[in-house]
């Protein structure tokens, strides 16, 4: 039987590995597709506001934020429990880094789509 932690995202260290992977991936993306588009384009308050205006941007933008938060919470989950062996020391630094993280998708979503 094995044991899991309750703060741990994917309860195993191979669903762990992959959403570090694939939120890389798509995080590595991102940072491309804008890079591309700050250098092909003339950055104004219209070419932002066009580009945000599109469905399937602010659908790309979601999917990044919510890859950044996992790729933040397996990455300083891993960190903590490898650095930090008291367990209420452990704990609360964990509960403060996903109250942050959560906080930070929750307003990223408000932004994007306006609610």
């Amino acid at each position: 039987m094995a044991v899991n932690s309750v703060t741990n995202l994917g309860r195993s260290g191979v669903y762990d590995w992959m959403v570090q992977r694939v939120s890389a991936y798509l995080l590595a993306l991102y940072t491309i597709f804008l890079l591309g588009f700050m250098l092909t384009t003339d950055l104004d308050y219209e070419a932002w506001a066009g580009l945000f205006s599109q469905t399937w941007f602010r659908i790309f933008s979601l999917g990044t934020l919510i890859a950044l938060g996992g790729h933040a919470w397996v990455g300083l989950w891993t960190v903590s429990t490898d650095y930090i062996k008291a367990t209420l020391p452990r704990f609360l630094f964990q509960a403060i880094c996903g109250t942050v993280m959560f906080v930070y998708v929750v307003w990223g979503i408000q932004i994007l789509w306006g609610l």
